[in-house]
């Protein structure tokens, strides 16, 4: 459905690395043939879909390890974009929040405006073990708490707080 749904478009596949070997077979498919066939239809579907995909694996270690099949990594890695991780790229951090502000107020129907310094200074103190994902959520729960027109250190979560607390004392 989601292939049906991406026709002439474009499609994320996220975690792609996780994907059972099961599946991976059926996604090939896809690729190779550019056509789909409905859980109980009989017929299959032409699409017509860009592909996207994401993983933090190491999807050569997993082909070699048989946990990914050749041929997939192969339909897929047509242009390799190598990200590194948020906590390498501090720089990002201030852009990302500003986005995830936006979208967060509007989907909570808030006017949250920016984040105090003192709150952006802990955001990038920290190192995002949990990545982008990590910090859209920190973000979201921020903005859902914040009660004023700017996110302050108040409405972090409090490991985040206490991180920054220690960081003081020493």
């Amino acid at each position: 459905g989601l292939f049906q749904e991406a026709d002439n478009g474009t499609i994320f596949l996220d975690e792609i690395g996780e994907l059972p070997l099961a599946l991976q077979v059926k996604l090939l498919r896809v690729l190779q043939e550019n056509e789909v066939r409905p859980i109980g239809d009989t017929k299959t579907q032409q699409v017509d879909v860009r592909v996207i995909a994401a993983t933090q694996k190491n999807l050569e270690a997993e082909v070699k390890a048989g946990a990914f099949r050749e041929d997939l990594y192969y339909r897929l890695n047509v242009l390799n974009i190598k990200l590194p991780p948020l906590r390498e790229r501090l720089g990002d951090v201030p852009l990302l929040i500003d986005h995830f502000i936006t979208k967060c107020s509007t989907h909570l129907g808030k006017e949250i405006l920016k984040v105090s310094p003192p709150a952006l200074s802990i955001l990038l103190k920290y190192s995002w073990p949990g990545n982008i994902r990590e910090l859209e959520n920190i973000i979201e729960r921020a903005v859902a708490l914040c009660d004023e027109t700017e996110i302050s250190v108040r409405d972090l979560p409090s490991d985040l707080r206490a991180l920054s607390m220690s960081s003081l004392e020493t």
